[in-house]
């Protein structure tokens, strides 16, 4: 056999073999974005129409988030924030639409002593999303509820909605693992 035949049969194999990584180490990264994200990662996937570009911009999320000083919060913390929500749930009878707006506050507030930057809302989300992926949908939702409580378009269900859907983020920002009191809304 010619030994120019010989180069081209491995280089063939080189190429091959790198193609096969490459493809392995892809579909690798997209696994791991998937578990990570869950249902954002569709999301991302859905808007942007492209899964690279938008698992690019997933990675960002997490290379931006890795910078922040992102913290636990104090036990006295930790009971001012829950007295605070428990108020809020006891309060949603009475003021279901104040009970919203003071939900959504209460949230910002939790994310500020925690450490997370205050910028526009969906940048809030975004963030979110790198912690705790499987609640920046209702998170999402709960917003889109109190905006249309602010124009009073939204029912006393809907309302009722947003507070559970708050009270989730709000129970993985305080990290305790056990349920805040007053649970019925």
């Amino acid at each position: 056999m010619d030994q120019t035949v010989l180069w081209i049969i491995l280089a063939v194999l080189v190429l091959a073999a790198g193609a096969g990584a490459w493809f392995f180490l892809q579909r690798r990264r997209s696994q791991r974005l998937r578990a990570r994200f869950g249902p954002e990662y569709e999301r991302v996937v859905q808007e942007i129409g492209d899964q690279r570009r938008a698992e690019a911009r997933l990675e960002a999320r997490e290379k931006r988030l890795a910078k922040l000083e992102i913290r636990s919060l104090s036990p006295e913390d930790r009971a001012r924030f829950s007295d605070a929500w428990s108020a809020i749930q006891k309060r949603f009878v009475d003021s279901p639409e104040e009970s919203v707006s003071q939900a959504d506050r209460l949230v910002r507030d939790v994310m500020v002593a925690r450490g997370y930057p205050m910028e526009d809302f969906e940048k809030r989300a975004e963030d979110i999303s790198v912690h705790y992926p499987h609640v920046v949908s209702n998170y999402r939702a709960a917003r889109a509820i109190a905006e249309r409580s602010r124009q009073r378009q939204a029912n006393t269900e809907e309302l009722r909605k947003a507070v559970v859907y708050y009270r989730d983020l709000f129970e993985e920002l305080l990290e305790t693992h056990e349920p805040v009191k007053a649970r019925a809304v």
